[in-house]
């Protein structure tokens, strides 16, 4: 049986798909390239926002024709794990509904629809106990960056998140295992690691009673053939004196680390049930950048949380002037059933909502230049990732996250490979791209 998969959303769900196709692949399926080549399609959802939820709702609809045409349609993921009753009733053209916990019985799953003709299943058991664990993830032709989820699930219940509801509460993959994923992602030919969970800070506290990501990065940095390791998704109030330390003496840890603090104005942040205040994480970022003077931040504000006033939002304008955050994205809040935040009066219109989206974005897009122009001159390491029609390349440094962040343009005398790391002068640089040559 032949399986094609279509992901959509974060990273994380990506890396889930990529766990599902090692577990069918053990259990003696093959995994299809393309839609019209498959036996049976596998729609990896999104259902974390509104825009998320319809996205993956189109998505679906795009795969109903190959399944007129004899194949089987299924839907797993978040979407699914939050709305699996509802879409059971109302697409009828699904021929089975899974959520984020039963990729593992995937393999049985396939098998008894296969062998029951006709007949539909929905498998969303809302078991969040354990951790998905394969021993071989399928990865693209030429891995040589990927991401390494060291837990699931989410205990710190923000007002408008989700997430716990859909994903369970937080647990982490035992320190052996995700030392020996690392290194078969390193055997296979990644170069750069990027840690991942909803928050990796804090990774550990529940199987060894307190956070363990500084010594987990250690032991990460010890696997030959890992270049690189990036941290994403760091709570401002659990980044230790011990994790600044390791960032800043490790080098194969990137000076770089991905902080969500959602907003600077005490009043909103208690709101949204966040622990961090706008002293906090001033202290926070000031310890990061005493310790590693070129650390780039990469932080997610979101802006028309209910009750946010036009005085909180300029707090939050002026925090994003002072901090200077070397990379930045912005989220009009989505309001969802279910979430404490969902239920709040003082909603705030879409209007305006996208009115204060802007004005962060523009006051951002001044700082993104000057973060860019300090690298005029300089010569920095980059992983190659594509060839351009013209002949030039395009990769990315320590300082950039894939897909998310910024690029450098470059040109060089060699036949350069995805994966290959050079050194780059940079001559010329503009709001969120650099260009130069290689060296």
């Amino acid at each position: 049986m032949k399986v094609f998969f279509e992901t959509l959303g974060c990273p994380k769900n990506f890396n889930d798909t990529q766990a599902a196709k090692g577990v069918l692949m053990e259990a003696g399926f093959e995994i299809a390239q393309t839609a019209e080549d498959s036996d049976v399609i596998v729609v990896n959802t999104c259902g974390f926002i509104n825009d998320a939820k319809k996205e993956s709702i189109e998505k679906i609809f795009d795969m109903m024709p190959y399944r007129e045409e004899g194949r089987k349609l299924v839907v797993s993921g978040c979407l699914s794990e939050r709305y699996s009753e509802d879409l059971y009733e109302e697409m009828p053209e699904v021929d089975c509904f899974i959520g984020v916990n039963e990729y593992e019985r995937l393999p049985e799953i396939l098998t008894r629809l296969d062998s029951e003709d006709g007949k539909r299943i929905n498998s969303v058991s809302g078991c969040y106990e354990k951790i998905l664990s394969t021993p071989k993830r399928v990865l693209d032709e030429n891995p040589y960056t990927a991401t390494l989820k060291i837990a699931e699930g989410c205990d710190n219940c923000c007002a408008y998140c989700i997430i716990p509801k859909i994903r369970g509460g937080f647990r982490s993959k035992p320190m052996e295992a995700v030392i020996a994923e690392a290194e078969d992602l390193a055997k296979a030919g990644c170069k750069e690691l990027i840690l991942i969970a909803q928050d990796v800070t804090n990774y550990g506290r529940d199987l060894y009673g307190k956070p363990r990501l500084a010594e987990l990065v250690r032991e990460v940095c010890k696997v030959d053939g890992i270049q690189w390791v990036r941290l994403m998704y760091c709570y401002e109030d659990r980044i230790t004196d011990e994790l600044i330390e390791v960032m800043a003496t490790e080098p194969k840890v990137c000076h770089y680390i991905d902080i969500p603090i959602q907003h600077a104005s005490d009043g909103v942040l208690k709101a949204m049930r966040r622990r961090s205040t706008e002293e906090s994480i001033k202290n926070t970022i000031g310890r990061l950048k005493a310790a590693i003077p070129d650390i780039h931040i990469r932080t997610t504000l979101i802006v028309g949380f209910p009750g946010e006033t036009e005085e909180d939002f300029e707090t939050l304008l002026d925090f994003v002037e002072e901090m200077r955050f070397a990379r930045l994205g912005v989220f009009a809040y989505s309001q969802e059933e279910n979430t404490e935040a969902g239920e709040m009066e003082n909603q705030i219109d879409d209007e305006i909502k996208q009115e204060r989206l802007d004005a962060i974005m523009r006051r951002q897009l001044d700082i993104s230049l000057e973060y860019n122009k300090e690298k005029i001159g300089k010569e920095l390491m980059v992983l190659v990732e594509e060839k351009d029609e013209d002949g030039s390349y395009i990769g990315r440094t320590q300082y950039d996250a894939p897909e998310i962040d910024n690029s450098v343009i470059f040109t060089s005398r060699r036949d350069l490979n995805a994966g290959d790391m050079v050194r780059v002068l940079v001559e010329d640089a503009f709001d969120y791209d650099l260009v130069g040559r290689e060296v």
